[in-house]
């Protein structure tokens, strides 16, 4: 378990396993939530889309917009309209 001290101006040093884990760097932003049972959850905020780039591979074969909508809508999507 990763620990760590509050300061008297609320701040504090998240663990160098946690930041690794999280894949944060200096000046990322964090978000906080609490969930309904009171437990604080912490999750890098991505407001950059470009983060995202290289994350799949490169589809073998390029598809139209239409032959998507089509391979929905045979295996039962509901929004795979025209």
């Amino acid at each position: 378990m990763a620990t760590s001290v509050l300061t008297s101006k609320g701040q504090t040093t998240i663990p160098q396993n946690i930041r690794t884990y999280l894949g944060i760097h200096t000046g990322d932003k964090l978000e906080f939530l609490i969930d309904n049972h009171g437990k604080v959850f912490v999750t890098p905020l991505i407001d950059d889309v470009t983060h995202l780039k290289n994350l799949l591979p490169k589809p073998k074969k390029k598809i139209s917009i239409q032959q998507m909508k089509q391979a929905i809508a045979k295996r039962g999507g509901k929004h795979a309209r025209d």
